[in-house]
């Protein structure tokens, strides 16, 4: 299972959001009730603009990929922003390169289908996810 390094879920995001919120309009409140009229309204901009970044940032919040190596098969599952997508692979025939280098995703193909794994790791890791993958994939050939 590979995820999102993320600091925040998006309910903990929500939350903060709320309270950056009510900070900033009751600050904004205080200046119009003291008569400056215009810092309420930049006060709605802003938290919008804020809320619009956020928004983009909890959509990525859960991505993440499963790699599950059973029964002969290989199963992918990715998720990226809410989308699910699945892929089923004969172990036995399953290629595994690495586009790019030694940084490059893991992209692993059989039977004229594709996908790419390892975004949510670091790069200079992503060849040591290869590397397991076909090591794991040769312990699967023993088994069956």
């Amino acid at each position: 299972m590979l995820k999102r390094n993320c600091c925040l879920t998006p309910r903990q995001l929500l939350c903060m959001y709320a309270v950056l919120c009510v900070v900033s309009f009751g600050v904004g409140l205080g200046f119009w009730a003291s008569g400056a009229h215009l810092v309420l309204p930049f006060a709605w901009i802003e938290m919008a603009g804020v809320g619009f970044a956020l928004w983009i940032y909890a959509r990525h919040a859960l991505d993440r990929e499963s790699i599950v190596i059973i029964g002969g098969r290989v199963e992918v599952e990715q998720e990226v922003a809410g989308r699910v997508s699945r892929l089923s692979f004969d172990a036995a025939h399953v290629r595994i390169d690495q586009r790019g280098g030694s940084a490059g995703l893991v992209e692993l193909s059989a039977a004229g289908r594709r996908v790419s794994v390892g975004r949510h790791i670091r790069a200079q890791h992503r060849s040591q996810l290869a590397e397991e993958l076909r090591a794991a994939l040769r312990g699967s050939y023993g088994q069956g």
